[in-house]
């Protein structure tokens, strides 16, 4: 049975080619990208070592190998966090021994002000798992139209894998899918979004778990929405980790004139003030 690291490990391998960090092309083979006998040499393991790791029968590689592996994949920043991160729970150093807590839905008094003071603009509050904690009255405005706002409890990964409104909203829907269904490894724990897993492995069925499983960390580029009033949206996203709390603070900011119009237009509909959501 393979482990999340060594699923990342073998996709990861799998997509880079050879070319790209100046082997040969040892000609045709069985499976795409980079081979194994290749990969282990440039991380300096030996080949049992490193099949050992992709099948999930070495579940605990020290940080030199874990750091060499990265080196030998060119991975960057952010590949190189999410790989630790998964030898951290295939060594099983983030399982809990007892049920865990549901991830926290309250936001402090402090992160409502700092919502408070981004009006009119348009800004959120969510958790790794996507659920919606808080918004601003624009946040609404630009959302609550698609849809994404209806549920007692929204949740944004919930709402782009089971309504079909979303994939007209996004209009980069494959790029958003892959950004939640990889933020459901980051937490607030791998333990506490096994229920949402479960759950929308069964609704979404394998696209979903084949995203969640390729470990592809996303770009996160300009968010592009197609409004139901008919204009489309070009969105940057600033983001800001709320570490203590297991949750980020979005503000999205338009990232052209014609969305600046767009977005003014839709703040003077009627749309709730700051909102949220216990």
């Amino acid at each position: 049975m393979g482990t999340p690291l060594g699923d990342f490990v073998r996709a990861k391998r799998d997509s880079i080619q050879p070319q790209s960090l100046g082997l040969p092309d040892r000609g045709r083979r069985r499976s795409p990208g980079l081979r194994r006998l290749d990969l282990a040499a440039r991380a300096g393991i030996s080949v049992e070592y490193l099949t050992r790791i992709e099948q999930g029968r070495d579940r605990r590689p020290s940080l030199a190998v874990i750091h060499a592996l990265a080196d030998a994949l060119s991975l960057d920043a952010s590949e190189r966090d999410h790989l630790r991160y998964l030898a951290k729970i295939t060594g099983g150093e983030c399982s809990a021994h007892t049920r865990p807590a549901p991830p926290r839905r309250n936001v402090r008094p402090a992160v409502l002000e700092t919502l408070r003071l981004l009006e009119p603009g348009i800004a959120v509050v969510t958790n790794r798992l996507g659920d919606i904690l808080a918004h601003t009255g624009a946040y609404e405005s630009v959302t609550g139209a698609a849809g994404l706002l209806d549920a007692d409890a929204p949740n944004l990964t919930r709402y782009v894998f089971t309504d079909a409104r979303a994939r007209t909203f996004f209009a980069d829907w494959d790029d958003i899918a892959d950004e939640q269904a990889f933020d459901l490894w980051l937490g607030p724990s791998a333990e506490n979004s096994e229920w949402l897993t479960a759950q929308l492995a069964t609704l979404a069925g394998p696209d979903f778990t084949r995203r969640r499983n390729r470990h592809v960390v996303p770009r996160r580029g300009i968010l592009r929405l197609n409004h139901p009033s008919g204009c489309e949206l070009r969105l940057s996203r600033e983001t800001l980790e709320l570490s203590s709390d297991a949750q980020q603070l979005v503000v999205f900011l338009p990232a052209d004139d014609a969305t600046v119009q767009a977005v003014e237009q839709l703040r003077q509909r009627p749309h709730g003030r700051l909102r949220a959501i216990s």
